[in-house]
């Protein structure tokens, strides 16, 4: 065969492969819900099975079928959905907090050096408090409100959106900056046009960080001074000696955790579309 016959089946060979990759990867994606689902459905089987065949670790750890039926007696009298729509509020009012001033502050000072100067060391001195530390002054100074929990929940968003937003205002390039002053831009021109966009990734970053801790600050402030939300659920259950109630209430937690960080995730792709590109 001479070598202009072979020259095609080469080319064939060498447009042939990328489908071959397409495929293995559509095989992979097709099957991770499966392999999510086997390790999550023999948990659950031995976790029944243990409870069932020890019932003193039944009392304990109830087994999966009953702490489903705790979560239909739940539903049916309508507290869990109280204490869903309770937590979610919380939750939501705080996030909207920080980010109005976490966001700002960490442009501010990932773009001014005096501004870094005077307030990193503020900042860096209360991030290390955890949320539960101030739960006691909390309500000193609010009570047991609704204020209280959202502060603590607040203290735990907070720092995970500041810190994200000044370093990724810092890693952007400053030849694109220094390239906006050429073109005369201002510094408010620089830092929507520039700065923002650039910095976006890890200020989404951030606030999935923020959405979780978050959640964990929720279930602590709530577990002290609360009538209501799901950490009250968990409290009431330790009182009540129902570990299933408690266990209902940290896998309600868990799924809306999971919940809303795969929205985050889906507000990432719609706002960065360039990402895709």
């Amino acid at each position: 065969m001479s070598a202009t016959d072979q020259t095609p089946a080469a080319g064939r060979g060498a447009e042939a492969a990328p489908p071959a990759r397409r495929g293995i990867t559509t095989e992979v994606a097709r099957f991770a819900p499966v392999q999510t689902a086997v390790p999550i459905g023999i948990l659950l089987v031995f976790w029944e099975l243990a409870s069932r065949t020890v019932p003193d670790l039944r009392v304990l750890l109830p087994a999966p079928t009953d702490t489903f039926v705790a979560a239909a007696e739940l539903v049916k009298t309508g507290v869990l959905q109280r204490d869903i729509l309770a937590s979610l509020k919380r939750v939501f009012m705080a996030l909207l907090v920080a980010s109005a001033i976490g966001f700002p502050i960490g442009l501010l000072i990932g773009m001014s050096k005096p501004a870094a100067w005077l307030l990193e060391p503020v900042f860096g001195f209360f991030r290390p408090i955890p949320p539960l530390a101030w739960i006691p002054l909390s309500i000193v100074w609010f009570g047991i409100s609704e204020s209280q929990n959202v502060f603590i929940i607040f203290l735990g968003a907070f720092f995970p959106i500041l810190v994200n937003t000044v370093q990724g205002v810092r890693e952007v390039d400053r030849q694109l900056v220094r390239a906006a002053r050429t073109l005369g831009a201002s510094r408010f021109d620089i830092a929507v046009t520039v700065l923002l966009p650039a910095a976006l990734p890890s200020m989404f970053v951030g606030f999935r960080v923020g959405v979780g801790i978050a959640w964990m600050a929720l279930v602590a402030g709530e577990l002290v001074a609360a009538s209501s939300g799901l950490g009250f659920l968990i409290s009431q259950g330790r009182m009540l000696f129902r570990p299933d109630y408690i266990i209902v209430g940290m896998v309600t937690i868990g799924l809306i955790g999971l919940i809303l960080d795969g929205l985050v995730r889906l507000l990432q792709r719609v706002v960065m579309k360039w990402q895709e590109a």
